[in-house]
């Protein structure tokens, strides 16, 4: 079991994981934030949302000196302190947004697919859709590699749909509440793995590393780290990972930061031995 030390690093999606599914509150996290905040420990934010929708929620989480990874693993965005990396300030991963949304365009003109994107509406659709304000609704339209969508259709046209598109290099996944569309081989799970592997070669020797997340865009984050925490969440998809034994693997009883908090107390042990 790890300890709160520096070989410690944590990823961790937002909605419905760290924020509430409902109101985005994530009170009950608090305290394992501000343990971790002592110990210097990173909490690497990996979400679908996008670059300038998380840099808010860092200030907000006193998170700001810490990379994080938006769009579910299309944008990596790195922090004042590692300035001197080479991929400062951004490391882009797939296909640029104009090119995903060209692409969706042309597939639902060819096959009438009932679906909608982010860039088919207002900000006032996405606020309803999403639950946020519109002014952080149109932050959340300000997209760099994935395309988030509401699909209408029936779910056999659905698997053509996903067909089209990695005949055309991309992909589709499933969040907490959206489709999203994005560059082929473009995960949380290939993110995780490329940041961590930074940290290793920045600090010199292993990580050991922690992933909590509750819905199918999750999966390979989950299945990239060393401990993977399996939010309870408000869906009824499964969440099944490669190695899932409870050593490795920890599904809460409880949902959003509750089940955050509730993961962390399973893996974490706050002292080492005397």
């Amino acid at each position: 079991m790890p300890y709160l030390d520096n070989s410690l690093l944590i990823f961790t999606d937002l909605d419905g994981s760290l924020l509430d599914h409902d109101d985005y509150s994530w009170k009950p996290a608090q305290g394992w934030l501000d343990y971790l905040a002592a110990h210097q420990i990173p909490v690497v934010i990996t979400t679908s949302k996008t670059a300038a929708e998380v840099t808010e929620l860092q200030k907000a989480l006193n998170l700001t000196d810490v990379p994080f990874i938006a769009e579910n693993g299309a944008v990596i965005a790195l922090p004042e302190s590692w300035r001197d990396h080479l991929a400062w300030p951004r490391k882009v991963f797939g296909a640029e947004y104009g090119e995903i949304r060209k692409i969706i365009d042309a597939l639902r003109l060819r096959y009438d697919f009932e679906c909608r994107g982010f860039g088919d509406v207002n900000a006032a659709q996405v606020a309803d859709w999403t639950g946020l304000p519109v002014d952080e609704a149109q932050l959340a339209m300000t997209r760099e590699g994935s395309e988030p969508l509401v699909w209408f259709g029936s779910e056999r046209d659905l698997a053509r749909f996903e067909t089209y598109l990695n005949q055309e290099g991309l992909t589709l996944t499933r969040g907490g509440r959206f489709w999203h569309v994005m560059g082929a081989g473009v995960s949380k799970g290939q993110a995780v793995q490329w940041l961590a592997g930074e940290y290793r070669r920045q600090r010199g020797h292993a990580m050991v590393t922690i992933g909590l997340g509750d819905g199918p865009n999750d999966l390979s984050m989950l299945d990239a780290v060393d401990r993977a925490v399996v939010i309870r969440g408000h869906h009824d998809q499964p969440m099944p990972l490669k190695h899932d034994d409870s050593d490795s693997v920890f599904r809460t009883t409880l949902y959003g930061p509750q089940g955050w908090k509730q993961g962390l107390d399973y893996f974490i042990k706050k002292k080492a031995p005397a």
